[in-house]
C-alpha cells in the first residue's frame, strides 16, 4: 500500500461531515418568529451556513429588514441568545452524517491518520451533536468557533482565521495536515495556514464549488481518500 501523504486530516462539520441545515433552519425560524419576523423556508438556511449561528441569524434578519443592522445591537443580542437556547435543545433532531462519512473516517483511522473536527459552531454544540449521533469517538478533538477565545478585535478566533487550523495540526502531533470543508471560510482558513484543502461540493457551498479555491473538489465523501492521495 502506498504511504498516505497526510498524518492528519481536519474536517469542517456542517455541510462536510453532517447534514444539519434543517435543525439550523428551525432554530433561525424560532428566533425570527420571536422577533416578529416572517419565517423563511428551511432549505434557505443552506445559504446562510458557514460563518456560524450569529452570522446566519444576522443575514436572515437583515434580509427581511432590507438593510444591515435591522435590529439594534441589544435587540439582536437578545434574539441571538433565544436562538442558541432553542438550538441547544434541538440540535440533532434531523442532523445526520453524510453518506460515507463514518466509513471514510474509519478508513483514515485504520491507516493511522488522525482526524479532528474544526467548526465555527460553538464547541459545546458540535460535541453535543457528534455525541448524540454516536460519531464523536474517532476524533482527536473538536475545535469550535469559541474554543480559542477572542482576538484583539473582540471576535472569536474562528475560520477564516488560520489559528483553528494551526491548533488542530498541533493537537494531531504536527506533520502533514489537510483540511476538508464546504465554504470560503474553510478554504481561506486552510490557505492562510498553508495546508492543502479539499472542497466538499455536496455541502452548503457559499460559492460554486469549483470557485471556492480548494486544491481538489469532491462530489461525495467516498471520493475524499483518492483526492487526498493526489495532493
Amino acid at each position: 500500500m502506498t504511504t498516505f501523504p497526510f498524518n492528519a486530516v481536519g474536517f469542517d462539520l456542517d455541510g462536510t461531515l453532517v447534514d444539519s441545515f434543517r435543525d439550523l433552519g428551525e432554530a433561525v425560524n424560532h428566533a425570527l418568529e420571536l422577533g416578529g419576523f416572517e419565517k423563511v423556508p428551511v432549505d434557505s438556511s443552506k445559504d446562510l451556513i458557514g460563518g456560524g449561528a450569529k452570522i446566519m441569524l444576522s443575514k436572515a434578519v437583515d434580509a427581511q429588514s432590507g438593510k444591515e443592522g435591522g435590529l439594534s445591537a441589544d435587540e439582536f443580542k437578545a434574539l441571538y441568545k433565544k436562538m442558541l437556547a432553542y438550538y441547544s435543545e434541538n440540535n440533532a433532531v434531523h442532523t445526520r452524517p453524510y453518506p460515507h462519512a463514518r466509513e471514510v473516517v474509519g478508513e483514515l483511522k485504520s491507516r493511522g491518520v488522525k482526524v479532528i473536527v474544526v467548526t465555527n459552531k460553538f464547541e459545546e454544540f458540535a460535541r453535543s451533536i457528534l455525541t448524540q449521533i454516536d460519531f464523536i469517538e474517532p476524533f482527536e478533538a473538536v475545535i469550535g468557533g469559541n474554543s480559542l477565545g477572542k482576538g484583539p478585535d473582540g471576535q472569536f478566533l474562528a475560520k477564516p482565521h488560520p489559528d483553528p487550523i494551526f491548533k488542530a495540526r498541533e493537537i494531531c502531533g504536527g506533520g502533514s495536515f489537510a483540511f476538508v470543508g464546504d465554504s470560503t471560510y474553510d478554504v481561506n482558513a486552510a490557505k492562510s495556514a498553508g495546508v492543502p484543502v479539499v472542497g466538499a461540493a455536496y455541502g452548503y457551498c457559499d460559492k460554486p464549488p469549483h470557485e471556492l479555491g480548494a486544491d481538489a473538489v469532491i462530489d461525495s465523501l467516498d471520493g475524499l481518500i483518492p483526492a487526498l492521495e493526489t495532493l
